[in-house]
């Protein structure tokens, strides 16, 4: 059984090069991930158009995300990981037979704090505060960087 990958992102990604850079690197992520039991990637975009704040953002993410799904905040104050240490958390989840992972990314406000309590995981890119646009191409640099580990690939040399 493949773990999916499911992006669940407030608002749209209309810039033209962090969309062809997200959709690059989904794209190679599904091509190494596929004999790997990984993928496919899935961008699951929810828009609060009432002007709910964080909280009715919470809502809209926690509807996007598949029943049963382990889900993974990212966040800045979660926990810093290295890419290799990111693949053994993905071959983990694969590993233990879940069919799902969630990853979850807030708008420009962040993540509502109720969220953090339902997640299995929260992940931080670092200190550092990414727009929530760039986040998503960070991650889908991640989930190819995992399964080129995964997979024994050079594309990561470090």
């Amino acid at each position: 059984m493949a773990l999916k990958v499911h992006i669940c992102a407030v608002g749209r990604l209309r810039s033209r090069p962090e969309l062809d850079m997200l959709n690059d690197y989904l794209v190679r992520f599904e091509r190494t991930g596929r004999r790997l039991g990984l993928g496919p990637a899935i961008v699951n975009e929810v828009d609060d158009r009432r002007g709910g704040g964080k909280t009715a953002e919470a809502d809209l993410l926690r509807g996007a995300v598949p029943r049963g799904a382990v889900i993974c905040v990212l966040d800045e104050r979660g926990k810093l990981m290295s890419s290799p240490e990111f693949a053994g958390l993905l071959g983990q989840w694969r590993d233990d037979g879940q069919s799902d992972v969630a990853f979850l990314i807030g708008g420009a406000d962040g993540i509502d704090p109720g969220l953090f309590g339902q997640a299995d995981a929260i992940l931080s890119f670092g200190k550092m505060v990414w727009p929530h646009m760039l986040a998503r191409v960070m991650l889908g640099e991640q989930l190819f960087r995992s399964a080129s580990i995964l997979a024994g690939a050079p594309y990561h040399r470090a």
